[in-house]
């Protein structure tokens, strides 16, 4: 059964509609960008999460002495940044045994995947690549690139999907996606839409589930 992550989740109003039209994970980013969050605010916001949504941190490169500071707080830590199974081996000796981490991949080449599988995470998210931003363009992923290849671990899809689209990703991925993830096709001129999130959570609940 396919899972569905809403990324880039900042304010109470994006929490309250999250809660409304519930996905299996919410995306808080702790990287500097537009839809950075504070861990301040973040905290607040994961506490009024439906208990059943589970958090995910969304990280680039941050040094593992600040990472403790967030160890007890996502279930999920997605590494978006160019870590390594050195820096994952040190983030899995100060967070909870019970948290996943999962690795991002920002796919230009079919390499790009051969090096994210070696590494010791629980499931990969390919997004599309792009030289100056870490995800969250809203450019699709290079989908020709996954199609004909097996990926041995369990992979989010990312990059531009909406609810126009997700059930034909899913179909040209024949249904292998283990989940995916949205953020900028959930908003309007930057901003988490209601309407789109309730489109959405519709679309994939009745197609992909």
């Amino acid at each position: 059964m396919a899972k569905l992550k809403l990324c880039g989740i900042r304010r109470e109003e994006d929490v309250s509609y999250l809660n409304e039209f519930p996905p299996d994970y919410a995306g808080f980013i702790f990287a500097p960008t537009r839809r950075y969050v504070s861990p301040e605010t973040a905290k607040m916001l994961i506490s009024r999460l439906d208990p059943r949504i589970k958090s995910v941190g969304v990280f680039v490169d941050m040094p593992i002495s600040e990472m403790k500071k967030f160890a007890d707080m996502p279930d999920v830590f997605q590494l978006h940044g160019g870590e390594d199974e050195v820096y994952i081996s040190q983030l899995r000796k100060i967070i909870p045994e019970k948290c996943e981490i999962w690795k991002a991949v920002r796919l230009k080449v079919p390499e790009d995947i051969d090096r994210a599988e070696i590494l010791s995470v629980d499931r990969l998210l390919i997004d599309a690549y792009d030289p100056n931003e870490y995800g969250g363009t809203g450019k699709s992923a290079r989908i020709d690139l996954i199609v004909n290849r097996e990926i041995a671990k369990p992979f989010f899809i990312a990059g531009g999907i909406s609810a126009e689209n997700i059930a034909e990703v899913n179909k040209l991925l024949g249904g292998r996606a283990y989940g995916f993830d949205v953020s900028s096709g959930i908003e309007t001129d930057g901003v988490k839409d209601r309407e789109k999130i309730h489109q959405l959570t519709e679309k994939f609940r009745k197609e992909l589930i």
